[in-house]
């Protein structure tokens, strides 16, 4: 009677352990790499917006957004915005809990995650909506100064239609401007400007075929090294969104590289070892 009872103790005591550690197995996922270079290019379009591209590591994600009724929604076209699709939802909201949940980092240890807001209403109008709701997420934003930079878990940097001179005033912002590659003959402050993005087909005539000329090769290193000596990054829009091209701006050292393929993008950075 003593062993039987003994015998079930163990029985009971495997039991709980094996449930204990299944439960650990299933519950703790392993996060993927960051990837610096990885830019998620109409995040929103993907079928699980800004999750699909933290699955893949991604450290840069573009979100459009257009100004109704008081809120500011995510779609490319304004004829398919949908009132519950909103900047926070989709994406302020989410990077908030896994930023607490991560010990203040989007990925546990990891770099800022850039959230670029691409701004598709009148600039002036949907800024000062914008500057409204980050100012409601301060523990989680990169704060901007004229002086400084206060990196956080993520920084946000507005494109497309740009309040620039609004945003230039402001002593104290949650928001810098995505720059253009006329910018690199202006004076401004990486604090204001920390990004320079342009369409790569207003600049280059490549197009994935073949290689680049010795001509457009020097002109895309100028450009790179331009931009560093600035303190800023750099990523065009509108490149081949193929392997081969990825694997030239990796190597012209373009800090962010679009794509709509993140498992595409993803694989070649990794095979490339190009994860800072």
């Amino acid at each position: 009677m003593q062993m039987t009872a003994y015998s079930h103790s163990l029985l009971l005591a495997a039991a709980m352990g094996l449930a204990t550690v299944g439960f650990s197995i299933d519950t703790v996922s392993a996060e993927p790499t960051p990837l610096r270079r990885g830019h998620s290019h109409n995040d929103y379009e993907h079928k699980r917006p800004l999750l699909d591209a933290l699955d893949e590591g991604f450290c840069s994600i573009e979100a459009d957004i257009y100004l109704v009724d008081g809120k500011l929604l995510v779609a490319h076209d304004l004829k398919d915005v949908k009132q519950e699709r909103t900047l926070e939802a989709l994406y302020l909201e989410p990077l908030a809990e896994r930023a607490r949940r991560n010990g203040g980092r989007v990925y546990p240890g990891g770099p800022s995650v850039t959230l670029l807001v691409d701004v598709k209403s009148e600039a002036d109008t949907t800024y000062k909506a914008l500057d409204l709701v980050l100012g409601k997420y301060p523990k989680l934003l990169t704060r901007f100064t004229r002086q400084r930079v206060e990196t956080n878990a993520v920084t946000i940097v507005v494109s497309g239609n740009r309040a620039r001179e609004a945003m230039a005033k402001q002593a104290e912002r949650f928001a810098a401007l995505d720059g253009r590659l006329s910018d690199l003959d202006r004076e401004a402050l990486p604090s204001l400007i920390p990004l320079i993005s342009d369409n790569w087909k207003g600049h280059f005539t490549w197009q994935g075929t073949g290689k680049l000329t010795a001509e457009e090769e020097a002109k895309l290193k100028n450009l790179v090294d331009r931009a560093h000596r600035r303190g800023c990054r750099i990523r065009f829009w509108g490149t081949p969104d193929q392997p081969d091209a990825w694997s030239m701006l990796l190597r012209a050292g373009v800090d962010l590289i679009n794509t709509d393929n993140l498992p595409g993008l993803r694989k070649l950075l990794m095979e490339s070892k190009a994860v800072d």
